[in-house]
């Protein structure tokens, strides 16, 4: 099952909102992917897999409330200069750090016009990152399944769109409706609002090109509906990027109860 907090941050955790987001000072992204319901009416376990913008935030406020949360594995799938510039997760007992680029097109190369259909364009940024980033999703949505690694956590930057896919390609193996994968993808909308905030306080530029930090529920139900459609099913893709059949198993026996 993993571990528990307890003690003064136990309350903490267990004040989880209704949206299952985390409250971290430094972060604005932190949830916890667990509760959904999937296969055969089980729950997506939760404590087991969470969610998150770049961990090298964590504030000295927030180490023990961190620690507590007993993470064994921090999936990082920023790319390598972004890990150069801003740094990783913070040393933690029993913590591994597991970097995964995953790789795909800059924003800069497409980039966003204002305007346009914000959902069309992410879903097909999506598509392209499934198309050339496979060996690391794969690698990921491995790592994810193997309960020794558990419980983990996934991130990039924002924590929307590179974690997005990782975190929607997953519960969809567990079953969990497109609908409610979608609705879990669009809550980074108001981190993005709070990260945006932090950002404009810190005196840096939004790189040119980039698209809102906004997560229509749109671009995920076309993302997972459009990949079923080229591969038959988003277990087919996962297959088809190298994900073993034992682990798509692995992924269901120990996530959902």
């Amino acid at each position: 099952m993993g571990h528990r907090p307890t003690g003064r941050y136990r309350v903490r955790v267990d004040a989880i909102e209704v949206n299952r987001r985390i409250p971290f000072s430094a972060l604005f992204n932190f949830r916890d992917v667990g509760g959904h319901l999937g296969h055969d009416g089980r729950t997506v376990r939760p404590g087991r897999l969470y969610r998150s913008d770049s961990l090298h935030r964590i504030a000295d406020a927030d180490r023990e409330a961190f620690a507590a949360l007993g993470v064994r594995t921090v999936i990082d799938l920023r790319r390598p200069y972004e890990v150069e510039r801003d740094g990783r997760v913070p040393d933690f007992d029993g913590l591994t750090w597991r970097h995964i680029h995953p790789e795909h097109a800059e924003w800069d190369e497409r980039p966003y016009q204002p305007g346009s259909d914000l959902a069309r364009y992410l879903a097909d940024r999506y598509a392209d990152l499934a198309e050339t980033g496979t060996a690391g999703l794969a690698e990921a949505i491995g790592l994810i399944a193997d309960t020794a690694n558990a419980p983990v956590v996934v991130h990039c930057v924002a924590g929307k769109d590179r974690t997005g896919i990782v975190c929607g390609l997953t519960l969809a193996v567990l079953g969990v409706p497109d609908d409610a994968i979608a609705a879990d993808y669009a809550l980074s909308t108001e981190a993005g609002a709070r990260f945006l905030a932090w950002f404009a306080s810190t005196g840096q530029q939004m790189r040119p090109g980039l698209p809102p930090l906004t997560c229509p529920a749109e671009a995920m139900t076309l993302f997972l509906a459009e990949l079923r459609e080229a591969h038959g099913s988003v277990e087919g893709y996962l297959r088809h990027a190298g994900v073993t059949p034992a682990q798509l198993a692995a992924l269901k026996e120990h996530l959902l109860t």
